[in-house]
């Protein structure tokens, strides 16, 4: 039999002991400070529908509790968030011409609300459209506004009007929704799928994007319809705001044969924080019911302080359940283990539903940081995940649409 050195076994577990002892938790504070000295992006902030309530001051700290909104320049900068991707978004209505003009004209609203927010606090706001805008905005000390708009509705039948909101700073455009639309099938349609993935209308879309520079996300589309747009994109496509499906089997989020088809064309999954898509939560009738009269109400037109106050008592009398911090990590950190940090980055859904126990506004984002150090994540990793990978995806689609200019 080997004999072993009973010295040399004492002096190595002295040494394991003592190594271990070392690997302390990253504080906060810590992962604060780290978080605060890379460029921060989230690529799903949908605040630009606080922008356009009377009397909301992105400028003033706001909470959950009170109004519900989940980002303001005070937060942004508590939570060590530069800035990202803020959305351009309408509700879909009929697939009629006129439903597609009431839209449109919502998102051009939309889009002018954003562009009013950077224009009216120049000192604070800067508009990027290029991948190194990023960078140079935080050296000047402002915070980051790109823009992206999340379903392609109001762009009706004409793909051609993209060129409209490019010209306006567009660079990231999802086709869909809730539900199937003019351009392909949703995740989430209850009548389940009509197209079989992206219609004729969303290949031209896809075309179309292609041609200008313009990312496209999947976030919402069906597996099929995000599996033809890697397949018929020029450039690598971005799930500004999904899940991982081996966690929570919802149609929301995507299994690993499709994370792995989309981080080998290059793509980034962002992860999204939206409760109901990362668990099982338990069912609410009481709570439901009440928020359809809310919506009702709302319908009606009844003033946004009233709304407000009314979602305060159902808030109070039918609690919501949120998913925990930790099982938003486990989406995480297996998307991580799955396709590396080179294709993950973070989009929490900010101001359209995100939010989870211990992480309901932008101001508890370091914990993000401060988990992923723990997990043996370093400084260059947090690098590509908070901005590097989706700046890579837009420095791709921007190479691509210089190359077509200079091919004529």
């Amino acid at each position: 039999m080997l004999k072993l050195n009973k010295k040399l076994v004492s002096v190595a577990i002295g040494l394991l002991l003592s190594q271990t002892a070392c690997a302390s938790p990253t504080s906060l504070e810590d992962a604060t400070a780290i978080q605060r000295s890379i460029v921060t992006l989230d690529t799903h902030l949908d605040t630009p529908a606080h922008l356009v309530q009377p009397g909301f001051d992105i400028l003033e700290r706001h909470t959950y509790g009170h109004d519900f909104s989940q980002v303001d320049v005070p937060r942004m900068l508590e939570g060590a968030l530069d800035g990202g991707f803020w959305v351009i978004y309408s509700p879909q209505g009929p697939l009629t011409q006129e439903g597609y003009e009431d839209s449109r004209d919502t998102a051009i609203l939309r889009a002018l609300a954003i562009h009013t927010m950077v224009t009216a606090n120049p000192g604070v706001f800067e508009f990027a459209t290029e991948p190194e805008d990023a960078a140079a905005i935080k050296k000047a000390g402002k915070l980051i506004v790109y823009m992206s708009m999340e379903n392609s509705y109001p762009l009706g039948t004409d793909v051609s009007l993209l060129e409209t909101f490019y010209k306006l700073g567009l660079r990231m455009v999802g086709p869909v929704h809730f539900k199937n639309n003019q351009f392909g099938d949703s995740s989430t349609d209850p009548s389940g799928i009509k197209w079989g993935g992206l219609s004729p209308l969303g290949e031209e879309l896809v075309a179309e994007a292609n041609r200008l520079g313009v990312v496209l996300d999947g976030s919402h589309a069906h597996d099929k319809t995000t599996e033809d747009m890697i397949r018929l994109s020029k450039t690598p496509i971005i799930l500004s705001h999904t899940g991982s499906k081996a966690i929570y089997d919802h149609p929301r989020n995507v299994d690993d044969a499709l994370l792995k088809k989309l981080a080998a064309s290059g793509g980034v999954i962002q992860m999204n924080a939206y409760s109901d898509y990362l668990a099982d939560l338990p069912k609410n009738p009481e709570r439901a019911e009440a928020y359809k009269g809310l919506f009702a109400l709302r319908a009606q037109g009844v003033d946004m302080d009233a709304l407000i106050e009314k979602r305060r008592e159902i808030e109070h009398e039918h609690p919501a359940v949120k998913a925990t911090f930790e099982v938003y990590m486990k989406h995480f950190l297996h998307a991580l283990k799955v396709v590396g940090p080179k294709h993950v980055g973070i989009g929490a859904d900010w101001d359209g539903g995100g939010g989870v126990k211990d992480m309901m506004d932008v101001v508890n984002l370091p914990r993000i940081t401060q988990r992923l150090l723990d997990e043996g994540y370093t400084k260059a990793d947090l690098e590509d995940i908070w901005a590097n990978n989706a700046l890579r995806v837009l420095q791709a689609a921007k190479d691509y649409s210089e190359s077509l200019k200079t091919a004529k």
